[in-house]
């Protein structure tokens, strides 16, 4: 096994030459092979071990049993203690979610902290059978299908061409010794009991299933490929980003994607990214009134006329709704980052630089969202105007009107729609004092 390591090394990992590795290390038959074969061929590593305290004396004797294989190959090791079912409980994961967040997320403090180039797991052909046959069971679109990554960021998996029967021999033929987890051969969790009751079935059925199984994988790694080209093409022509306000937005045109020849599954390949889940309630947004969404973890998908408006949940609702300015204040950086400036004589005017006859303002100032009500009297215009049919004159997807700032005096008159329009009541005299008010793009 191990010319045949090096030689997939060469051939598929070649960047991890010279690279600082850190070798994900359970005590296990699989992790301690890694170690070893990476220890053979000279490579520059350190070990990682994490104690998720669910098995008692079990957990602490896996991490003596490492401490020591450490010491033997003279490798740097890093531990953690988890209270993983505490982290489970108040996070609603299964103990095993909540081990494998906590576990990655320690890695990657190790690696910024001590510069590693790479994490190295011991994921191989028998994990992806079984984490194929998973997704299966579960429902999954075409990526659940293809198997653990070999390589994503940088975490590296340059196990997945070996199977357990592999290690396993090798481990035996030079005398490897390696903790035995007595939780692998309890059938309660699913991985278990498809790796001991269904997979045993299917290899009777086809005793080269992983050799079949490879092959299937690099034909739907081939498929999804073209899935991928197709949606980067498709991308360009239905996904807009409008830069036109200060509030970047991501904008799926509705009419655009209604030609397709599949929508909902187009709408699947261009917001799987964004944690979405409610794939039905997406889909009859395309359909829905004005200002319905759907939210995800981390992101709002929202009806606007003729697009769906995609944005970061933490973009939506500011802790603060008003924020005041004094009179010697001279910049602001919430809830927006404005810079005041008393000059002598007009500059360039535009979206994001006006100019205010001081005389005529009261302090503080002050900063706020809308309200149903509000109304000035927008410069190069007659009269005054509200504000909502100022918003809906002007085209303001709902997305621009919840993140559209107003300066206003300390009697609540606006003095500008900030970014937008100027109120015209306000603006510089003859010989008046001046303030210049500019917008600071960060």
């Amino acid at each position: 096994m191990l010319q045949k390591f090096t030689t997939h090394i060469n051939n598929h990992f070649p960047f991890l030459k010279d690279k600082k590795l850190l070798i994900a290390i359970s005590g296990g038959i699989d992790s301690v092979v890694l170690l070893h074969l990476f220890h053979q061929l000279n490579y520059s590593i350190a070990l990682a071990h994490c104690n998720f305290k669910l098995r008692g004396k079990e957990s602490d004797l896996d991490e003596e049993f490492v401490d020591k294989l450490s010491q033997n190959t003279s490798n740097q090791i890093f531990k953690v203690y988890f209270d993983t079912e505490i982290f489970a409980k108040k996070n609603k994961l299964s103990t095993q979610i909540a081990a494998r967040e906590l576990r990655y997320a320690w890695f990657q403090e190790l690696v910024e902290k001590h510069n590693f180039d790479y994490v190295v797991t011991a994921h191989h052909a028998d994990d992806n059978l079984e984490t194929f046959l998973i997704n299966l069971t579960r429902g999954s679109g075409l990526e659940g299908f293809t198997g653990i990554p070999k390589i994503n960021g940088n975490i590296v998996r340059p196990l997945l061409a070996f199977s357990r029967t592999e290690i396993l021999n090798f481990a035996k033929e030079n005398a490897i010794a390696w903790r035995e987890d007595a939780s692998n051969a309890s059938t309660k969790y699913t991985r278990n009991k498809i790796r001991h009751q269904v997979i045993p079935v299917l290899k009777e059925i086809n005793p080269s299933l992983l050799s079949s199984f490879q092959k299937t994988l690099e034909n739907l790694e081939e498929s999804q490929q073209i899935i991928e080209d197709r949606i980067e093409s498709v991308t360009s022509i239905i996904i807009e980003k409008d830069f036109s306000t200060a509030l970047e937005m991501t904008k799926i045109n509705i009419n655009k994607v209604n030609k397709l020849s599949n929508p909902k599954a187009y709408l699947y390949q261009f917001l799987k990214a964004y944690n979405f889940t409610a794939w039905h309630d997406i889909y009859n947004l395309l359909s829905a009134q004005s200002g319905k969404q759907v939210f995800s973890e981390t992101h709002r998908l929202l009806k606007d006329r003729d697009y769906l408006i995609l944005s970061k949940k933490e973009d939506l609702s500011p802790v603060k709704t008003s924020y005041q300015i004094r009179e010697n204040e001279s910049e602001i950086k919430k809830p927006i980052h404005l810079v005041f400036e008393q000059v002598k004589q007009l500059g360039i005017e535009n979206k994001e630089t006006i100019y205010l006859d001081k005389d005529l303002l009261e302090y503080p100032l002050n900063i706020r969202k809308w309200e149903n009500g509000d109304y000035f009297y927008p410069k190069g215009m007659q009269g005054k105007k509200k504000l909502s049919k100022f918003f809906k004159d002007e085209k303001f997807s709902l997305l621009e009107k919840e993140n559209t700032w107003l300066l206003c005096n300390s009697n609540n008159e606006i003095l500008w729609v900030i970014n937008h329009r100027q109120d015209h009541r306000f603006l510089v005299k003859d010989n008046s004092n001046m303030l210049k008010i500019s917008v600071i793009k960060n």
